[in-house]
C-alpha cells in the first residue's frame, strides 16, 4: 500500500492528478489496451498514488506492485471480463500510459 508522507498535504503533481481522474466506459479504453498501455491498478491502492508514483518514475515502487501482482499491464483475460462485465472504471492519464481502476 502506497503512504503518503504527509497526508494533510499532497504533492502538487498528487491534486493535478486528482483534477485529472474521471470515470470512464471500457469504450473508451480499448484502444489504449490495444497499444499496450493501459495499467490496471488491482485492490485498495490509491489510483492517484499509483499515477503519481509512475509519472515520477519510481522504479523501485513500481517494481515492488509488480511483484505484488498490485498493478500490471491489462491482461487480455482482464480486458475480456471488463468488456463482459461493465464494471464502474476511473482513470488517469500519466503519458504515455492510463492507469486505470475497478470501483464498487
Amino acid at each position: 500500500m502506497y503512504i503518503i508522507t504527509d497526508a494533510s498535504t499532497p504533492s502538487p503533481l498528487y491534486a493535478k492528478l486528482i483534477g485529472e481522474t474521471a470515470q470512464i466506459g471500457w469504450s473508451e479504453l480499448e484502444r489504449f489496451f490495444a497499444q499496450g498501455k493501459l495499467i490496471w491498478v488491482k485492490g485498495d491502492l490509491d489510483l492517484v498514488s499509483v499515477a503519481e508514483t509512475v509519472a515520477n518514475d519510481d522504479t523501485k515502487q513500481v517494481t515492488q506492485w509488480l511483484s505484488a501482482g498490485l498493478v500490471e499491464r491489462m491482461q487480455a483475460e482482464t480486458a475480456a471480463d471488463v468488456a463482459r462485465g461493465d464494471p464502474e472504471l476511473w482513470a488517469v492519464v500519466v503519458s504515455p500510459w492510463v492507469c486505470v481502476q475497478e470501483r464498487g
